[in-house]
């Protein structure tokens, strides 16, 4: 069980018999009344963000949540198949549970699961992925002066905004949580 003064952002909780995690918690202790701490949570089965507020000292259960280590295998349709590292168990992910994470998986590469109640409620991927650009138009002499970019497409059918001088073939590093351009792998 953990309380009020356990808050921490990141901090996993059951509220309603649904897994959260907070995002951003204060502690309030006003002059006159007793002391609350006011929240933000993230809803880890719907995707929601809510505003909560709670008395210093509630208690709250922790969630049965597991994390597994899984590799990532093909995709078929909108269906992503995973292995278990551990049990070689195969499991496949619909479009609408990845999310955005879609668009930077690679085949084998291993990513974190989040499980809860037997299935899989969230996909951690690695911060940053190296992936080929197939697309992209030329690059002129002189176009480097201004500092922006030009869009390219990738291995994955992710589009991204990269430097001029990135040419068709080379390896770039993405930032997963931001969907950047890093620098030239």
């Amino acid at each position: 069980m953990y309380d009020t003064s356990n808050f921490r952002n990141g901090l996993k909780i059951e509220i309603e018999s649904e897994p959260h995690i907070i995002i951003e918690f204060m502690h309030v202790k006003p002059g006159k009344g007793g002391a609350f701490v006011r929240t933000k949570l993230r809803n880890l089965l719907s995707g929601a963000v809510i505003d909560r507020t709670f008395k210093a000292g509630e208690k709250f259960p922790k969630p049965d949540l597991e994390q597994k280590r899984m590799q990532y295998l093909y995709a078929e349709g909108d269906q992503y198949h995973f292995m278990d590292s551990e049990t070689y168990d195969q499991l496949f992910l619909t479009a609408d549970v990845l999310g955005d994470s879609a668009k930077w998986l690679q085949e084998n590469v291993e990513v974190d699961t989040l499980v809860y109640e037997g299935r899989v409620i969230d996909v951690e991927l690695p911060v940053t992925v190296d992936l080929e650009v197939t697309d992209t138009p030329p690059g002129f002499k002189g176009d480097t002066a201004s500092g922006g970019g030009k869009p390219a497409t990738l291995e994955t059918g992710a589009s991204v905004t990269v430097p001029f001088f990135i040419n068709v073939g080379d390896k770039v590093r993405i930032d997963t949580r931001t969907g950047k351009y890093v620098e030239r792998v």
